[in-house]
């Protein structure tokens, strides 16, 4: 009887253990389920926490208007492209610039293939239907190029002459408001650079190009013997802007920037750089208000 007593007792034991064992497991397995759920969330987390990578922007431009932009050495430099680089080093955009051309670029912008274009592009209300523009980042106005010895004064001086100005610019429509709409004394090319080449090969008479364009033409071609005039009462200043399509989502980004880079004075060391004069930055941020 003692002996059968401690069998039962011995299986009674060993049913209590295999239970201790069990609920052992049981519990482990679940602290490890617990532990990987809470691993899984905290990964989430802090994938979502990450802030979200920005693309990289397709920047085009017309390389073909010194000091604005050109090719030097195979590669665009000018006023313009070091503007772009310090306003998306500001914004924090990482960017390709292109040298797409002049009408290209308007029409890659309408059709959503590039982010934004800078090619010393006007702003104006014509394009404004069209396209949306960044702040103003710099003001110009409209010169006359011509020929030492010309018997030119004024922009009145320019009916009747042979005139050259860059296919869909303001130096176009500039023309035009003095000689008259597709008049046939205006002669328009795909660039200023090869107006100027018309001009010095007796094509045409003159050139009605932006001023700081026509002063560089003048100093950097002393052999071309060639002057320039304004006529502040015929041309108007305009101002330069970053070109957009319409209702793009970058232009906060990029106006916030850009005001950044004016106010912090990084705007005139630049400026002072390609110009050598000191910039009027109020008059700047003034008519962005």
């Amino acid at each position: 009887m003692k002996k059968y007593l401690s069998l039962i007792y011995l299986g009674l034991l060993l049913v209590g253990l295999l239970t201790l064992v069990a609920c052992g497991t049981s519990g482990n397995e679940e602290s490890n389920t617990t532990g990987s759920d809470t691993e899984s969330d905290s990964t989430e987390e802090s994938a979502a926490d990450e802030p979200e990578e920005k693309k990289v922007l397709q920047i085009g431009t017309d390389a073909a208007f010194a000091p604005f932009e050109f090719m030097e050495t195979g590669e665009i430099v000018g006023f313009d492209v070091d503007i772009l680089e310090a306003v998306m080093v500001e914004a924090g955009y990482e960017y390709e610039l292109k040298n797409v051309g002049w009408d290209p670029m308007f029409a890659s912008l309408q059709q959503k293939d590039l982010d934004f274009g800078v090619s010393a592009i006007t702003i104006n209300d014509d394009r404004k239907a069209t396209y949306d523009f960044s702040t103003p980042y710099f003001k110009s106005t409209h010169m006359i190029v011509f020929n030492e010895g010309s018997d030119i004064t004024s922009a009145a001086d320019l009916e009747g002459l042979k005139i050259g100005v860059q296919n869909g610019t303001t130096g176009e429509d500039a023309a035009e408001k003095i000689v008259g709409e597709n008049s046939s004394t205006i002669s328009k090319y795909e660039t200023t650079a090869v107006a100027f080449m018309a001009l010095a090969n007796g094509d045409i008479e003159a050139v009605v190009t932006d001023n700081v364009v026509a002063d560089e033409y003048v100093a950097n071609n002393p052999d071309a013997k060639v002057e320039a005039i304004t006529d502040e009462e015929s041309f108007e200043a305009e101002y330069y802007g970053f070109m957009f399509p319409k209702d793009s989502e970058l232009v906060t980004d990029v106006d916030a920037a850009l005001t950044t880079v004016i106010e912090s004075g990084k705007y005139a060391e630049i400026y002072k750089e390609w110009f050598g004069a000191e910039p009027n930055t109020d008059e700047l941020l003034n008519a962005a208000e």
